[in-house]
């Protein structure tokens, strides 16, 4: 892969900085938390830099100075990159998947949300780190990009509607951008529909927009409860835009060896 890989920033990291909504806030994110990884091409004066998050990537650069065999570390993310890059990661990879997704911007106010009686929507504490860290598993998706449920209990930037000490829901900031945060939410299976995801986000866009920033959501074209859920709660669409899905890397390639 990308020879270099460190927690800290190469030198034109800058090419990221364009205070983008969405995963565009990656990079700002990484700066900002810690949480993710640099990857260059060469430690001095690198030509390809990647950077990667919560199982996101955003790659940029001149994609003639990199070869398929150094792009190892970018296999199983979503790769968001210029249309220049495609050719290279289609060759370091078995499988390169474009997926249609969906932009918006918190634009308009919130449907009023109904929470049941004995549930409790309140700002994310640090005491909430056991409660994220017994989440369901199919929600513990929703730290990644913090490195864990310790980190996105410390930082304080989600909603948790709970009941009986059990997280039920949750919303945060998935990406913290100087201009955007990227807003992720999940609730326990057994809880949908009852407006807890709904309460949660509320909660957080009140809070990102006293901060003085404005929240973004994305999601698959296809994901119709996540694009619903996002119109509810007072997004409107943006734009759309594909990234690609990296499966694993090329049996043909020496790539498969290093990875």
């Amino acid at each position: 892969m990308i020879s270099h890989a460190s927690h800290q920033p190469p030198a034109p990291a800058r090419v990221f900085l364009s205070g983008a909504p969405g995963t565009g806030a990656l990079a700002e994110h990484v700066l900002t938390t810690g949480h993710g990884q640099w990857w260059t091409d060469r430690a001095e004066e690198p030509r390809v830099v990647a950077v990667t998050c919560g199982g996101h990537a955003l790659l940029a650069g001149d994609p003639s100075a990199v070869t398929p065999d150094e792009l190892a570390p970018l296999a199983r993310h979503y790769v968001d990159t210029p249309g220049r890059f495609v050719p290279v990661l289609g060759a370091a990879f078995e499988q390169l998947v474009p997926w249609e997704r969906m932009l918006y911007v918190h634009r308009a106010k919130a449907v009023a949300p109904r929470v049941p009686r004995g549930v409790t929507v309140r700002r994310l504490s640090p005491d909430d780190m056991p409660a994220l860290a017994a989440l369901d598993p199919s929600m513990a998706w929703i730290h990644e990009s913090w490195e864990g449920p310790a980190a996105l209990a410390a930082s304080g930037l989600g909603w948790v509607a709970v009941r009986k000490g059990r997280v039920l829901a949750v919303a945060c900031s998935r990406y913290l951008g100087h201009r955007y945060e990227d807003v992720a939410c999940a609730t326990a299976p057994d809880e949908r529909r009852q407006h807890l995801a709904l309460a949660c986000v509320t909660g957080l866009t009140t809070d990102i927009a006293a901060r003085g920033h404005r929240a973004s959501w994305s999601c698959s074209r296809d994901n119709r409860p996540s694009r619903l859920l996002a119109w509810t709660a007072g997004f409107r669409l943006d734009h759309e835009y594909v990234h690609h899905v990296a499966g694993p890397v090329s049996r043909g390639s020496r790539l498969a060896e290093a990875a």
